[in-house]
């Protein structure tokens, strides 16, 4: 047990939902508290979020408990003792302590258990693997109050150990030293990272996917991300040269813009120089169709600059969308030389805020009443209409558009 006074006061603890499970819980020769990142991030003074619980009881008791409580149960990972409780709305995932009798990958032959030691040793990192009492009281069984204090990422037990049982480690090593780590990684996890590097080829690639996401949003990404390329971490990760100082500036450039961090649109600054690279991404990670859709938009982004004038901003933003043209524009400055606070870029980015791209406003319509049937050459001729409506920057009047209707109309000289 370790007494750390700068857990504060940890309402999230105390009052609400938590402690009426952990009263729900913690009774009848039964003990539950409350592990893992929950009390990692009320130590660091940040956010606390998602809240899991661990118990002596196993699932059956679990499950009858809470139903007894009148809140719902689902069988989320039975198997291996998980429970989700959803109470008022909000879930929070119950485990019954184990042990790991035998590891294979993601997988697991476990055992239920009561022994909170053995439980905390079995978990990946020791900032992982603290847990609390609904009275305040830190348990630590493996040093991680002190790599809190140190800002510092090490593996419980022998590294190479630990990321056998599950490469995926590997990339968590690093995406938990971006967000709470300090300084140089651990040298011992970092040297057993590269040893084990090859076991990432074996991971599903929605898992890969799922930690890089997370990885480009932390705080200490950009050098992070560097001591990966440096190992060949990267590379093997994204099949590709990245392009670090890009995604440095994008989250500068995000930052001046007053913009959230956007996993998607910094994996393209850190990956995308042409499509095909986001269509490699996007069979490698196994993207999603709308991220794959933004990083392939991302194609032509060298054409982007605000000396380009307004009616080739207008233009990009019609054919684009918002969200495409955002992206697009922002990457392009994360590879010009101007700076975050640069006043042109800013503007050209902020162009969705300004302006909202219109409809094409000529119809089939316009053509036929100018002798065109229904056929190929009224497509070719809209087509046409379109891209000349573009070109005058999107005129309104009624005698432009019918100009440009009637230029189009025209046959094709021979």
């Amino acid at each position: 047990m370790t007494d750390n006074p700068q857990l504060g006061d940890a309402a999230w603890l105390k009052d609400g939902e938590v402690a009426r499970l952990l009263a729900v819980l913690d009774r009848d020769g039964e003990e539950a508290r409350v592990v893992g990142g929950a009390v990692r991030n009320a130590l660091l003074r940040l956010a606390v979020d998602e809240i899991d619980v661990a118990t002596t009881a196993v699932p059956e008791t679990v499950v009858r408990r809470v139903e007894a409580a009148g809140w719902k149960s689902i069988p989320t990972g039975i198997d291996h003792g998980t429970v989700t409780v959803v109470i008022d709305g909000k879930p929070f995932e119950v485990t019954t302590l184990r042990q790991d009798v035998e590891t294979y990958g993601r997988r697991a032959k476990v055992v239920f258990g009561r022994d909170w030691r053995t439980d905390a040793e079995r978990r990946d990192f020791t900032i992982n693997a603290l847990s609390v009492t609904a009275d305040g009281r830190i348990y630590d069984y493996v040093g991680g109050v002190a790599d809190i204090a140190a800002r510092r990422v090490r593996f419980i037990g022998e590294p190479g150990s630990r990321i056998a049982e599950d490469y995926l480690r590997i990339l968590r090593f690093f995406r938990f030293h971006a967000w709470y780590g300090k300084g140089a990684p651990d040298a011992a996890g970092l040297h057993a990272c590269i040893l084990s590097r090859a076991g990432l080829a074996t991971l599903s690639r929605e898992r890969v996917r799922m930690e890089l996401l997370k990885l480009l949003l932390a705080p200490r990404a950009t050098p992070t991300l560097a001591v990966m390329a440096e190992t060949g971490i990267l590379g093997t990760v994204l099949g590709g040269v990245p392009q670090l100082a890009s995604f440095e500036n994008m989250a500068k450039v995000e930052a001046a813009m007053g913009l959230s961090a956007d996993a998607v649109r910094r994996l393209g600054a850190l990956a995308v120089t042409v499509m095909e690279d986001g269509e490699r991404l996007a069979q490698r990670l196994r993207l999603s169709n709308a991220e794959a859709e933004r990083l392939v938009a991302l194609e032509h982004w060298w054409r982007v600059s605000p000396t380009a004038g307004a009616q080739a901003a207008h233009a990009l933003l019609y054919r684009l969308g918002p969200q495409s043209f955002a992206d697009r524009v922002l990457v392009a400055w994360s590879r010009s030389d101007a700076g975050a606070a640069d006043p042109a870029w800013h503007a050209l980015a902020n162009l969705p805020q300004r302006w909202t791209a219109p409809k094409f406003p000529l119809k089939a319509a316009h053509f036929t009443r100018r002798g065109l049937a229904a056929g190929p050459a009224l497509g070719a001729a809209l087509r046409a209409a379109e891209e000349a409506w573009i070109a005058a920057d999107f005129p309104a009047e009624h005698a432009a558009l019918e100009a440009i209707a009637d230029a189009a109309a025209k046959p094709p000289l021979r």
